[in-house]
């Protein structure tokens, strides 16, 4: 029987890399909740749904390949910076996730930092990619 692979377990892998070093991570934008007061740093992580790839000529898709966007936030340019270096020490392993083998995640890079000043008081961003790969353990 052929294993699909999933996006959600590879987006917990990599939300608890990015968590377990320490940094503040929200998915898929900053919380829009009253009351939610911005952190001086943090992440957010956007991920794409990933692909389902041919492992073989056989066709069994079964490998997964994806990229995965970690918009790094912060007060100031030296604080994306910081929070940019913590995330590519968090993705130098490769992610756990249950039953696949995952590749070390690839540092695609992003733009230089860029300034918000839309929002009061500005911040500055740095999106960053990593290609994130696994194929069944």
């Amino acid at each position: 029987m052929t294993t699909v692979p999933e996006v959600l377990p590879h987006q917990d892998a990599v939300k608890g890399a990015l968590e377990t070093a320490g940094l503040t991570v929200y998915v898929g934008g900053e919380p829009t909740t009253g009351g939610w007061t911005r952190p001086d740093l943090y992440a957010v992580l956007y991920p794409d749904p990933g692909m389902s790839v041919c492992e073989s000529l056989a066709d069994e898709r079964t490998d997964f390949d994806s990229t995965m966007q970690i918009t790094c936030v912060g007060s100031d340019v030296e604080r994306v910076l910081w929070v940019a270096d913590k995330v590519r020490k968090a993705l130098a392993a490769p992610p756990i996730v249950e039953g696949r083998s995952c590749w070390p995640p690839e540092d695609l890079g992003g733009p230089p930092v860029g300034r918000d000043d839309d929002v009061t008081p500005p911040v500055y961003f740095l999106p960053v990619q990593y290609r994130i790969r696994s194929t069944p353990a």
